[in-house]
């Protein structure tokens, strides 16, 4: 406030309105009734600029005051500097707030912000991926009403956050997450939760992985070791035992080289730790390459193959994407009878996200294998040195890829009639144009 703005200040001014009234009213002789008139006038005046500043304060959008002589003027512009002082405050405010957003939608665990009584403040994406919350518009409702998990609810109410718990994703039954609660300020807590589901599958995987590839190494080697035996007299081996001999240990070489292969791309998706939020993968660019490679591989089958693509790109690791779409892609040219018709799919599903689909019309998977044909090593055709069965890699390659995209593989097929293999983005990792 302007130091000359004071008691005095304003006893100074009303002086000086009455003297020069009062006296004029002594020389008309109406002393009091001039003087009555005259402070009915004032008055009068100051509500006036009262209504003009209940009018700016309520009405007018504008932030400037309107103008004002005398002590309003102190008043008015008293009133905007303060508005001006708290509007860089909240300028400044915000700007932290988002600081601290884009913060916390950086780190790699899903975030969650509540009160001491359970109610919501805030949270991030991960946050919202993992719990399907809805910020901002549960903000306010209690987590034992948005997250109903019985240990959950217990573990709120105990308020004893030494230890962390885990429990699956209530969106996602899937995903299995480990959540630890800490002291955020007097009355709010900081829930974080990360996705241990691979951190648990890698585990029982390395169990399983010894005996596996023994099993699945065994053939070929015993194979090469066989004709090795044979090969230390070759002058005895007629010529065509030579050739066929060769051409065994040549295959034999291949499918251990492409097993290898997989078990490495394997090996490299189960350490996999990448944030996919913070990757891109152009889908419509991925599918044609994998197109030009299905020609080519196609060669020999003369299938009728045909791709329909929606301009949808998402949120994940384009490696790891292609890796999937070319095995599945690459299993229907395979497996379907020469001459057959396949069609791939990459389009906004019913429900939301985005599904990528591949159905072609071969001879098709009886029922009993087909919930078990994502696991590792396991086909179909029970015969090791068949021509047509592969590594039983191919498909398990495609479903850890999806697992770390949040996603599953999805298998309909009917014997004689085709099968059809599916994936569903969810819409949270779609990126919107």
């Amino acid at each position: 406030m302007d130091r000359r703005y004071s008691v005095l200040f304003i006893l100074k001014g009303l002086l000086w309105f009455i003297l020069p009234v009062g006296f004029v009213g002594w020389l008309l002789g109406y002393f009091w009734a001039t003087l009555a008139l005259a402070l009915i006038g004032l008055a009068a005046w100051h509500y006036y600029y009262q209504y003009k500043l209940v009018d700016w304060l309520w009405h007018r959008r504008t932030m400037l005051p309107p103008s004002a002589p005398g002590s309003w003027s102190y008043i008015y512009d008293g009133i905007y500097r303060t508005q001006r002082r708290s509007q860089q405050r909240r300028r400044a405010l915000a700007r932290l707030l988002r600081r601290f957003r884009e913060a916390s939608e950086a780190i790699p665990d899903a975030a969650i912000v509540f009160r001491k009584d359970g109610s919501l403040i805030w949270c991030n994406k991960l946050g919202q991926f993992y719990f399907g919350l809805k910020w901002p518009a549960d903000t306010g409702i209690r987590l034992s009403n948005l997250i109903r998990y019985p240990e959950f609810i217990a573990y709120l109410q105990q308020a004893d956050f030494s230890e962390d718990i885990h429990l699956p994703s209530p969106v996602r039954e899937d995903i299995e997450l480990e959540i630890r609660v800490m002291p955020y300020s007097d009355d709010q807590f900081l829930l974080m939760a990360r996705d241990v589901t691979q951190l648990k599958q890698l585990e029982q995987m390395r169990k399983d992985f010894v005996a596996n590839v023994s099993h699945e190494l065994k053939t070929p080697l015993t194979v090469l070791q066989g004709y090795l035996e044979m090969l230390d007299e070759p002058a005895d081996l007629p010529p065509t035992m030579m050739k066929k001999a060769v051409t065994d240990m040549q295959a034999q070489s291949d499918r251990m080289r492409n097993l290898v292969d997989q078990l490495l791309s394997l090996s490299r998706m189960d350490v996999h730790r990448t944030d996919i939020f913070d990757r891109v993968a152009d889908i419509p660019k991925l599918i044609a390459a994998v197109e030009q490679d299905a020609q080519r591989l196609n060669h020999d089958k003369q299938h009728t193959i045909s791709f329909d693509i929606a301009p949808i790109k998402i949120h994940g690791i384009e490696d790891e994407m292609r890796s999937a779409i070319s095995n599945l892609v690459a299993n229907a040219i395979h497996y379907t009878q020469a001459g057959g018709n396949i069609k791939v799919t990459w389009k906004m599903a019913v429900g939301g996200g985005v599904e990528f689909s591949v159905q072609d019309n071969g001879p098709g998977i009886p029922a009993e294998h087909v919930g078990r044909l994502t696991e590792r090593f396991y086909r179909v055709d029970k015969d090791r040195n068949s021509k047509k069965g592969g590594s039983g890699l191919g498909l398990a390659i495609v479903q850890q890829a999806l697992e770390h995209h949040h996603s599953r593989l999805n298998i309909d097929s009917v014997v004689g009639r085709g099968s059809k293999f599916s994936f569903r983005i969810s819409e949270e990792l779609v990126i919107r144009d």
